[in-house]
């Protein structure tokens, strides 16, 4: 009989987390506090703090978690079976032909019930 173990996530990871959004508040700040800079290269600032925090995160527990959910996510990915091009066409058509008479169907529902409504009160447009 096989038990698995269920980490809990630790006072560190809290602390790598917290690092992370640290570092990315800083990029932003940075962003602002050094306008007279390149737009550019304060752009890739931020670019670059966002990465290094996303690599802090991802070494908590929390981040590693959050990757094998990731990785799960995409084999599942690799199971659908899409449609073809030619099936996504058809599909779309019908979709559009049914809400075209649909439409059409309730638009004359609407004409009908108002002729009705003016011919039984006798208000409204003759």
């Amino acid at each position: 009989m096989e038990t698995k173990i269920e980490e809990q996530p630790t006072i560190v990871d809290t602390a790598k987390l917290a690092l992370a959004i640290v570092v990315v508040l800083a990029g932003l700040v940075g962003y602002y506090y050094f306008a007279d800079a390149s737009t550019l290269l304060r752009a890739v600032a931020v670019l670059l703090a966002v990465a290094v925090a996303a690599v802090v995160a991802f070494t908590s527990l929390q981040g590693r978690l959050l990757w094998k959910f990731i990785q799960g996510a995409r084999v599942e990915l690799n199971k659908v079976v899409w449609p073809t091009r030619e099936e996504t066409l058809q599909t779309t058509l019908v979709v559009l032909l049914v809400a075209l008479i649909g439409g059409v169907f309730f638009w004359l529902l609407d004409v009908f019930l108002l002729w009705l409504t003016t011919r039984v009160t006798g208000q409204g447009v003759v």
